[in-house]
């Protein structure tokens, strides 16, 4: 729940300067997981910036979410190296087991899930990155049991 106090503090921290706004966006972020509609627009109005403005920044980074995240964060690489060893496959079991398409979070917010073209560690790819946990050589087989470790419980197939 929006809370203007934090956003306050956050303006407050980078002194609401609009080359901090890149920054401000970031904690705003880290704290909701998201950027909500009303923190943009406070934001907007204190820092006596165009809310078009706030937003094109917003949308430009992809880092940046405008709707609501998962718990979780799931990101598999789809750069060559990992392509070619199976991402896709990966992508798709994980896309599967949870019914939602890259770019999209579970409607009880417990994962999202995103694609990349690289994330710099060809070696191991196919990968799979968890909250941050790097999961090398990936194969479709091994998502469940993966997935099972943050949801708690055996993930819910949608097969």
């Amino acid at each position: 729940m929006f809370d203007v106090n934090k956003v306050d503090a956050i303006i407050e921290k980078h002194g609401a300067e609009q080359r901090a706004l890149t920054a401000m966006l970031q904690d705003i972020q880290g704290e909701y997981n998201y950027l909500p509609r009303e923190a943009l627009e406070h934001l907007a109005q204190k820092m006596k910036l165009p809310l078009i403005q706030v937003y094109q920044v917003a949308r430009f980074y992809r880092a940046f979410s405008l709707e609501p995240r998962g718990k979780h964060s799931i990101t598999v690489c789809l750069g060559t190296a990992c392509h070619v060893r199976g991402g896709v496959a990966v992508a798709d079991q994980v896309g599967r087991l949870l019914g939602i398409k890259p770019g999209e979070t579970t409607k009880d917010r417990r994962f999202s899930f995103d694609t990349v073209n690289c994330l710099g560690c060809c070696a191991l790819g196919p990968v799979m990155v968890v909250d941050g946990q790097y999961y090398g050589k990936m194969a479709a087989s091994k998502v469940e049991r993966v997935l099972a470790k943050y949801s708690g419980e055996e993930v819910a197939t949608n097969a």
